[in-house]
């Protein structure tokens, strides 16, 4: 694995949540959320263009990667409480949220609930239309009747599948044994908890959208084939500083279109969550 990507453990509220930090410039400060069913690795090709611009800590969210669960923090509302509660524990003061895929309707309850703790906000290819906007394996895992049929899944095919339709923008070998690791045993299926939460949280948070008021920068994938595009236009349609990018590029934006994901959020932190909104 990347030598610039260190992971390590810290508690926080009784549970050890994998992180890795940067050393870059300490004037602004980006914290990172975990893809799922990926780890905080998903973020090995845009780390050294971010710390060039800030300092980062990525962390596995509850239940994802290889942090410690807990049932109850397995719904986006509860998880963007959690999200704050390591920015105050770790004293990151003013950040910008990077949060793709499940993270990013929690980093919007986060801004919800807490007007002001954020700078900005970096989300997409996350369900968050509502009615749900959600295609091929998400929308089976949500609509299923329970999550038992979920633990029986073998984590090493479902990761190769996945990982397989990136074809050469595939991460190597450790990476994706990382990746299969956060995914054993039990711990897919527990984290389908959380999407399949959905249906009784998106509701609640397109209500709050329009009141949010923290910039928010939104990058999806043109050709993703869980989260459509739709769900990123809903987002921009209701958020009252919002700006959108459509990438070339499937659901794993940050890993298959790396230079132009970092350049982005890049642009962003320098100071493109100061321009306001765009069409």
């Amino acid at each position: 694995m990347s030598s610039e990507l260190r992971a390590g453990f810290r508690a926080v509220d009784g549970l050890q949540i994998r992180f890795a930090e940067s050393d870059g410039p300490a004037s602004q400060r980006l914290l990172l959320t975990s893809p799922w069913p990926e780890s905080l690795y998903a973020f090995e090709r845009v780390w050294p263009r971010l710390s060039a611009t800030a300092r980062l800590t990525a962390i596995d969210l509850p239940g994802f990667g290889r942090s410690e669960r807990r049932t109850d923090l397995l719904s986006p509302q509860a998880m963007g409480e959690f999200l704050v509660r390591i920015l105050d524990e770790w004293d990151i003061e003013d950040p910008h949220l990077v949060c793709p895929d499940v993270g990013t309707a929690a980093a919007l309850f986060a801004a919800a609930d807490h007007p002001g703790r954020l700078r900005s906000l970096v989300v997409g290819s996350g369900g968050t239309a509502y009615p749900l906007a959600v295609t091929g394996r998400l929308k089976d895992l949500i609509e299923a009747p329970d999550i038992q049929s979920f633990r029986s899944q073998d984590p090493a095919a479902l990761i190769r599948g996945a990982m397989a339709a990136l074809g050469s923008a595939a991460p190597g070998d450790d990476v994706i044994a990382d990746y299969i690791e956060s995914n054993r045993g039990d711990r897919f299926a527990e984290a389908a908890r959380y999407v399949r939460s959905y249906p009784a949280q998106l509701p609640i948070l397109a209500g709050r959208l329009p009141g949010i008021f923290t910039p928010v920068q939104i990058i999806t994938g043109r050709r993703d084939p869980l989260v459509p595009v739709a769900n990123a236009e809903f987002l921009l349609a209701r958020l009252p500083n919002s700006r959108l990018d459509v990438l070339e590029a499937g659901h794993f934006a940050w890993e298959e279109a790396p230079e132009q994901y970092g350049a982005i959020v890049t642009a962003w932190v320098n100071g493109g969550y100061l321009a306001g909104t765009t069409p």
